[in-house]
């Protein structure tokens, strides 16, 4: 039988080209959201929260060019395809905006996008090989904290059809 994971490197990936090709897949997921800013309660209260499950697919790219990690392409259920486009430099491109990424010795990838409204940063880390966690915060231009999520997110994994008898 053979293991996938340990083809592609050590665990947890310690190489941008290894993270993303660890990433592709079919994934179960349950986020958490939350509004953390003035006016988030609502009516009633409660809408600064929510939670939902989906399915996503992760697609790795392979490299356009020497010197560049590949890509990830994300197709959250319901929503539009995005690709994410890295180069070796520390730089990565979503839906024409320029972000950072950077791999931590833990293992851990992050992501920073800036914009004119403020700051989003993602980190995605893998706590076994088929169990991928997610938080992102979004920070405003003014300082004051946007919205942030929680995902936790289950590799769909095919096991081997059953031998005919």
């Amino acid at each position: 039988m053979s293991d996938t994971h340990s083809e592609q490197g050590g665990f947890p990936p310690q190489e941008i080209g290894a993270f993303l090709r660890f990433c592709a897949g079919e994934w179960m997921a349950l986020r958490s959201r939350f509004a953390l800013g003035e006016g988030s309660e609502g009516e009633n209260g409660d809408e600064w929260h929510s939670s939902d499950r989906g399915e996503l697919v992760v697609g790795y790219i392979e490299p356009s060019s020497a010197g560049s990690p590949g890509g990830l392409r994300l197709c959250p259920e319901g929503q539009a395809e995005r690709q994410l486009l890295f180069a070796g430099n520390g730089s990565f491109e979503v839906n024409g905006a320029l972000g950072r990424w950077q791999l931590w010795p833990d293992g851990s990838l992050e992501l920073s996008l800036s914009g004119e409204g403020g700051e989003v940063r993602e980190r995605i880390w893998f706590t076994k090989p088929n169990l991928r966690l997610r938080s992102t915060v979004e920070s405003r231009s003014d300082g004051s904290p946007g919205r942030a999520s929680f995902s936790s997110e289950i590799r769909r994994v095919s096991r081997p059809a059953p031998a005919a008898s």
